[in-house]
């Protein structure tokens, strides 16, 4: 039988996915050394583009390090905390937003051909970046999770010296790096407890 998208669509996914997307699912610190393929970081890619982000702008940019002349290149700007983990990872992943996202948006939201000049200042360019980068970095979380691929999310990082390094002579600036790879429990903490709904959330 044909597989039917839109009758599945509101058909919730197993106990067993969301185990391994959220609630057994870590932030790891250790690493094995099994390699993460190219092919499943361009599947990662792949995932991650669809989920939604305002006037289809998808501001993100994403720099995957992998080789050790690049890991280096990277890990002197990690704090000392995040250094070594970084070093250890198969892939660093320093997930970044271009501030200049709006000249894209004639391809990306065709159907509005003035789109690009609702964000002709820089101000709020900035903000829209930050906000919609972000959300896909949440995005790409939960694909790679979905590949089985465990990830790392850090903030611990001089970000005038990654954007020098690896963003020179553009309007592209990091947003936070993630390690991704096949997670160890070394230097794993125990889960951190989470506020309830009552104090995070309210029904109006």
């Amino acid at each position: 039988m044909a597989f039917d998208a839109l009758a599945a669509r509101d058909v919730p996914v197993s106990d067993s996915v969301l185990a391994q997307l959220f609630t057994e699912a870590r932030t790891r610190n250790g690493w094995s050394d099994r390699p993460v393929s190219e092919d499943l970081i361009r599947k990662l890619y792949d995932l991650t583009k669809f989920g939604p982000t305002a006037v289809n702008a998808t501001p993100a940019r994403f720099v995957f390090v992998t080789s050790p002349e690049a890991k280096a290149r990277l890990s002197v700007h990690m704090s000392e905390g995040n250094r070594a983990k970084t070093l250890a990872a198969p892939v660093n992943l320093i997930i970044a937003q271009d501030i200049d996202f709006h000249e894209t948006l004639p391809r990306l939201f065709p159907h509005a051909p003035g789109a690009r000049d609702w964000f002709l200042d820089e101000a709020g360019r900035r903000e829209a970046a930050f906000r919609n980068a972000s959300l896909q970095g949440g995005y790409l979380t939960i694909a790679a999770r979905a590949l089985g691929l465990d990830v790392g999310p850090m903030s611990g990082f001089d970000a005038a010296g990654v954007k020098a390094e690896f963003f020179p002579d553009s309007n592209v600036e990091p947003n936070f790096i993630m390690n991704l790879g096949y997670g160890t429990d070394e230097n794993l903490f125990p889960r951190s407890p989470r506020l309830d709904f009552e104090e995070a959330a309210q029904i109006l």
